[in-house]
């Protein structure tokens, strides 16, 4: 039961601030503007302490406040109430002033703003029309003055009193900027100062060493808001300030220079993430580090009772620091760990990077060497089903054949031998069209294949290995579709003159998904590794050839390889076909 009581009090005072501030306000004026000698100002003084503690934006009611915080609360009641001095009032007023100042900016509502605004104008005004006038020894009270403070400011409280907040809007607990607040606070004691120091050097008017005292800060604040932004090639005090402020203490420009430094100098990314969160240590507030990832754990340095966690995708790290850090710090401490977290993802990308291209040199390598010796198979088997077809008096031509053929297959199993020692070496040595062509028709003769030479081929060179390759590759697939079209028709066209060779038959199209990237990736194959077109192209790139789809319809499937620029490309040319 009690606790429900205490809960709805809480909500009750939460819901109608402006209430508690205007009654303190109130208590403030009876302990101030009567004087604060006698004992029932004090009283009345200790009324406001209470009331300032029920409305006092720095800790929400409902929550319980340490030790060290309470008895701070209690020795500056116990100083207020006890050892009252207008010297302690204008302090005390002075920093009501820059609390309900500084909560001024983090106000939405328009009512609550005004609430303040009138606050704030109350307090100013009886800092400066009765609290500093009693700091002076040769000070007279003017009736008009007394009056005006005594009877005329409580108005500035009671309207307080009357004006009407949303309680939904009034439960939101008020931010208090520190920043405005320390900066108001510091306004106000310029300004009373200031005034203090002329009037008692000059032993003038209150009234006008006032005047001139705003005169300078006015002044002052004009040339700081020129100096603010910045103009004529200098940066600003605005910059420089902020720089200052993001910096904590910290010079960020070294420390984000030195994680540079160990990002190009590192590159296994664990190794690189170490490094840099022990050259986190380095910072005045940071005791300890415990990181964990998906490459491993660690820890560095010892461990406190403060402690921050960040997250930055499978990175995980928990700093300690020697305090319990301002939102500020925090702030900045996490723009920190979101820069080793992402040089660190960058690290991580790399070593896959460098990984997949590994494999990926690999898998070509292999794929490309699977494919030449499927080919020189094929050729072998070709020459086997000659012998096995072959009668009594075929043997000359036989052999003659065998002659022919077997040094061309040794040599080019030679050269696939080289490849897997040298995977990047390209044989660039080119051979006679005319042996080359001849050596072509015998080799795949006895097939269902038409050859097709339209000019003589005489004093032209050409690359075999390219041509061995790429032929070979298309005859075999093109041969492929036997098994769905019993008459299909392959042809093989060689134009010397023009350097290029085409390979067409009548079967099937290729669909448009395979074709869309038949030359530019591996696709899916029922009877290879699904490489062949793919290594073809690009083996025919780096001899100055391209090799395309020229057509691609039922009935009419064309590939053409020949020299850059010289084939007959199509708009469609970059389509491909099965591999």
């Amino acid at each position: 039961m009690n606790t429900t009581a205490a809960g709805n009090r809480q909500r009750f005072i939460a819901a109608h601030p402006q209430w508690w501030m205007g009654l303190m306000l109130l208590a403030l004026h009876a302990a101030l503007a009567w004087g604060i000698d006698d004992w029932w100002p004090r009283a009345f003084l200790v009324a406001h302490i209470g009331l300032f503690l029920l409305w006092q934006p720095v800790w929400r009611g409902e929550r319980e406040i340490e030790l060290r915080y309470a008895f701070l609360v209690v020795i500056v009641g116990f100083l207020l109430a006890a050892w009252s001095n207008w010297w302690l009032m204008a302090v005390w007023l002075a920093v009501l002033f820059g609390l309900i100042g500084g909560s001024v900016p983090g106000m939405a509502d328009r009512r609550q703003r005004l609430v303040s605004t009138l606050a704030a104008l109350y307090l100013l005004s009886l800092l400066l029309m009765w609290v500093v006038p009693q700091l002076f020894t040769d000070w007279s009270v003017e009736s008009a003055l007394v009056m005006l403070v005594r009877y005329g400011l409580p108005l500035v409280p009671l309207a307080i009193l009357l004006i009407r907040v949303e309680p939904g809007r009034s439960e939101a607990p008020i931010a208090v900027d520190l920043f405005y607040s320390v900066l108001l606070f510091l306004l106000v004691v310029a300004l009373v100062l200031g005034s203090f120091v002329i009037k008692e050097v000059s032993h003038g008017d209150y009234a006008v060493a006032l005047a001139q005292t705003l005169l300078v800060i006015a002044l002052l604040l004009a040339v700081i808001s020129w100096l603010w932004n910045p103009h004529s090639g200098f940066v600003g005090i605005g910059h420089m300030m902020s720089r200052y402020l993001m910096s904590l203490g910290l010079p960020f420009e070294r420390w984000v220079q030195r994680l540079a430094e160990l990002a190009e100098q590192e590159s296994q990314p664990q190794r690189f993430l170490s490094l840099a969160l022990q050259h986190m240590l380095a910072l005045p507030w940071v005791a300890g580090v415990d990181w964990e990832a998906r490459l491993g754990q660690g820890e560095y340095g010892t461990r406190t009772v403060h402690s921050s966690e960040f997250s930055i995708q499978d990175l995980r790290l928990k700093i300690f620091t020697r305090w319990s850090l301002s939102p500020a710090v925090l702030l900045h401490l996490k723009l920190l760990t979101q820069m080793v977290g992402h040089f660190y993802e960058a690290k991580r990308r790399e070593q896959m990077q460098r990984q997949n291209a590994y494999t990926q040199a690999i898998y070509e390598t292999g794929a490309r060497l699977t494919h030449d010796v499927k080919n020189l198979l094929q050729s072998l088997r070709s020459l086997c089903a000659a012998v096995e077809t072959g009668s009594a008096d075929q043997a000359p031509a036989l052999q003659a054949l065998m002659q022919r053929q077997l040094p061309q297959i040794t040599q080019r199993l030679s050269a696939t031998l080289d490849k897997l020692q040298a995977p990047q070496k390209t044989d660039l040595s080119q051979v006679d069209a005319a042996i080359w062509w001849e050596a072509l028709t015998q080799r795949h003769n006895g097939r269902n294949i038409r050859f097709d030479l339209d000019a003589p081929a005489q004093d032209i060179r050409l690359p075999a290995e390219l041509f061995d390759s790429v032929a070979d590759n298309l005859i075999e697939n093109a041969l492929g579709k036997l098994a769905d079209n019993k008459g299909l028709e392959v042809r093989v066209t060689f134009s010397p003159a023009r350097g290029s060779l085409t390979v067409s038959d009548n079967g099937a199209a290729i669909s448009r998904n395979i074709a869309a990237q038949l030359f530019e990736a591996p696709v899916s194959s029922h009877t290879g590794l699904g490489v062949g077109l793919y290594q073809s192209a690009r083996q025919a790139a780096r001899f100055g050839y391209r090799l395309t789809l020229a057509a691609n319809e039922p009935g009419k499937v064309c590939f053409v390889l020949a020299r850059e620029g010289e084939g007959p490309w199509k708009s469609g040319g970059r389509e491909s076909g099965n591999s």
